[in-house]
């Protein structure tokens, strides 16, 4: 994938696209739209996860659009400028790599403590920017799963465990596969709460009527 091109203008547009990509993520909606519109921070509540399931569950109202609108815009532009500026790399390499650490924005966000999301509806808008087959596995599996169960959580680490695999059967290149594991990897380790939380019963179900 390297071999043939220069290696100072790849660092330079790696390190940039690291920086933009990372700093979009940091754009949490959940955060950014309870802590300075509605001037409550979510993560004081519930779960304390700066998500849209906890912000939903907490907060309600027309607003969790914005939060949706915000986690998905970012990972749109994030991929497309991965896409553009290392397009002279490989563009799906861009897309990954740009999702990556749009990703790792929005979970640590340097803005907000370092504590974020647990990127699901932004991982999952990287998987439809990234291929279609990659969203159907990764999308097809958390909904029926959220709705069979109702527990987002469930349905949410099969989004992370599944993207890598699928990657690996779309994708057989080792240096996608392996940013593929990273991104699947960070989304199941946010939820290793949730792991235990499920094995032992005391996970919460998601309802569409949010609590008083």
């Amino acid at each position: 994938m390297f071999m043939t091109i220069s290696l100072w203008p790849v660092l330079g547009m790696l390190l940039l696209v690291t920086a933009a990509c990372y700093l979009l993520g940091c754009f949490n909606g959940a955060v950014i739209v309870s802590k300075y519109i509605l001037r409550d921070d979510v993560r004081n509540h519930g779960s304390g996860n700066a998500g849209l399931t906890n912000f939903y569950r907490t907060f309600g109202g027309p607003l969790t659009a914005v939060v949706i609108l915000t986690d998905v815009l970012k990972a749109v532009i994030a991929v497309l400028l991965g896409s553009w500026l290392l397009g002279f790399i490989d563009p799906l390499f861009g897309k990954y790599w740009a999702g990556l650490f749009c990703l790792l924005g929005h979970m640590f966000p340097c803005m907000f403590h370092f504590k974020g999301g647990k990127g699901i509806l932004s991982g999952g808008t990287i998987a439809i920017m990234i291929d279609w087959r990659i969203a159907l596995v990764v999308w097809g599996g958390f909904l029926l799963l959220t709705i069979l169960t109702r527990y987002v959580s469930l349905g949410s680490l099969w989004a992370g465990a599944s993207f890598p695999f699928v990657t690996w059967y779309c994708y057989p290149d080792p240096v996608i596969v392996v940013l593929g594991f990273a991104c699947g990897g960070l989304v199941v380790w946010q939820h290793r709460a949730n792991i235990k939380r499920l094995l032992s019963g005391t996970e919460n179900k998601f309802s569409l009527h949010r609590k008083s």
